[in-house]
């Protein structure tokens, strides 16, 4: 039975939920497919991946801080409204608890990288942004059920 290495492909089903439920679950629908290393999961949670044996189903805890780092204040920015008029749609209304796709300043001309900022305030001319990671700061549960190991 083949065993979750540090380069491994992996076709799997996974839940990580913090203090307020889940954030991703794949389970009930299309599994997913991830290449470790790459950045598609945090370190912490590769780490605990290593080793295990395909057809596994186990599910275990991270401190709050441990899978996604410490909230970071300087990763709250506001964001003028012409600004996002400007690169975005100009009659695009925000509302708090919308999550926003940026693109990365590296996918300018290659690939469609983005990463995502939810709305914290909106006020008549910007808006106030957080680009942690929703569960950074946070106690973390990852569940895996590993459906292949290549």
């Amino acid at each position: 039975m083949p065993l979750v290495q540090s380069s491994s492909f992996l076709t799997l089903h996974y839940r990580l939920s913090g203090s307020q439920g889940d954030i991703v679950n794949t389970f009930g629908g299309q599994p997913a497919t991830i290449s470790l290393g790459t950045g598609q999961l945090s370190e912490a949670v590769e780490q605990r991946l290593l080793g295990l044996a395909e057809g596994t189903h186990t599910s275990f805890d991270l401190p709050a801080g441990a899978a996604f780092g410490e909230r970071n204040p300087e990763m709250l920015q506001w964001v003028a409204k012409k600004l996002l008029a400007q690169h975005g749609d100009p009659l695009e209304k925000y509302a708090v608890g919308d999550v926003v796709q940026f693109p990365s300043p590296q996918s300018q001309g290659s690939t469609n990288q983005s990463f995502a900022g939810a709305v914290r305030e909106v006020q008549a001319d910007k808006v106030l942004f957080d680009f942690n990671h929703p569960l950074a700061g946070q106690a973390v549960r990852f569940e895996v059920q590993l459906i292949g190991v290549l």
